[in-house]
């Protein structure tokens, strides 16, 4: 039972059962009878993070996304949605607010002016200002994401060093011995953005391992960089024959450079990555990855910022997730003729 169920059989709105169960602001008094009739028909009893949270001053939590102007990946949208969602499901109204360059006033009003209960950090660098900045002031937080060696924060992140040596690790026994990894743009990665250098490390890690041959490509996150990356790759390396990428964005434009330059996935050329499912399976052909779960994240972290709203003193949690890789059609054996840039001929 929730207040949007008793907001329902009460015949009011969920604010106004928020409302007469805080005190937080007038309720008609028959209005408030008929609530409580319903609540105790009902035996409803809020439990003791609902009623932490009822003393909280705003019932808002804010959620600090990427500039707009960055064109927000469909991951990145989830993150958004999922954490919407989860908010109004525990009657919490979320503010976003952008944080890069230009917009960190922004950040710093929602920090100082207690325009939130609790904030929600997205896009983490491995030393990320933020975090810092809200551990002096005591606003609870939680990371989609986390720094580098910092004990002190909650987060949920995926764990991308281990996913994308995994997918090397299927390339190579897939026979590929010379391989890309098509990561984030070079500013992300100068900035330190985590996804980005602990999927290097990854990377590097499995290319060592299995004695493969590999080269990093930095690239936007949208199609035309994908595109303009993917050609460069195949002038400069016409011997790799596999990519992986945590780069989702790109993933049509990698396509197109493919089919200008006749190569047929997976027969030609092999790809494989960590992305948000849509991605996946909107691919042509459907591609193997690791599927973010997004929405499970966003949900997430939802939860464990309610629970550092209700009880602050609580030891921070980390969640590592490591979702499984989907085998779809992405991935193939190595070209049997040899390495991809010699079998290229217009289809």
């Amino acid at each position: 039972m929730n207040i949007g169920e008793i907001a329902r059989r009460a015949g009011v709105s969920r604010s106004t059962v928020s409302y007469a169960l805080s005190g937080k602001r007038p309720v008609a008094t028959s209005t408030r009878r008929r609530i409580q009739d319903v609540i105790n028909e009902l035996g409803y009893r809020p439990n003791a993070t609902a009623r932490a949270l009822k003393e909280g001053r705003t019932r808002t939590i804010g959620l600090v996304i990427p500039p707009a102007g960055n064109r927000l990946t469909h991951m990145q949208l989830d993150f958004v949605a999922s954490v919407v969602d989860a908010a109004a499901r525990v009657d919490l109204d979320v503010l976003l607010s952008p944080s890069d360059g230009e917009h960190e006033r922004s950040f710093e009003r929602l920090v100082s002016e207690n325009r939130v209960d609790g904030v929600i950090l997205m896009e983490i660098r491995l030393e990320d200002p933020r975090a810092g900045r809200l551990q002096k002031v005591g606003l609870p937080f939680v990371g989609i994401g986390h720094t580098a060696g910092d004990h002190q924060m909650s987060w949920i992140d995926v764990d991308y060093a281990g996913l994308v040596q995994h997918c090397v690790r299927h390339l190579a026994d897939l026979g590929h011995r010379r391989v890309a990894l098509v990561t984030r743009s070079p500013e992300l990665i100068s900035a330190g953005y985590g996804p980005a250098h602990r999927a290097r490390e990854g990377f590097e890690a499995a290319v060592a391992e299995r004695g493969l041959e590999g080269v990093e490509v930095p690239c936007g996150d949208d199609a035309r960089s994908g595109q303009e990356c993917a050609e460069a790759l195949l002038h400069s390396h016409p011997d790799v024959t596999a990519v992986t990428t945590i780069n989702e964005a790109a993933l049509p434009g990698i396509q197109r450079a493919l089919v200008d330059a006749g190569l047929q996935v997976p027969y030609d050329f092999s790809i494989t990555g960590v992305v948000a499912r849509t991605w996946a399976e909107d691919f042509r052909p459907p591609l193997t990855a690791a599927d973010v779960p997004a929405l499970e994240m966003g949900e997430k972290a939802v939860s464990l910022l309610v629970e550092r709203i209700a009880a602050p003193e609580t030891p921070p949690r980390h969640i590592l997730l490591t979702p499984p890789i989907s085998l779809r059609s992405s991935t193939a054996a190595v070209p049997t003729g040899g390495p991809a840039g010699h079998n290229r001929t217009a289809r």
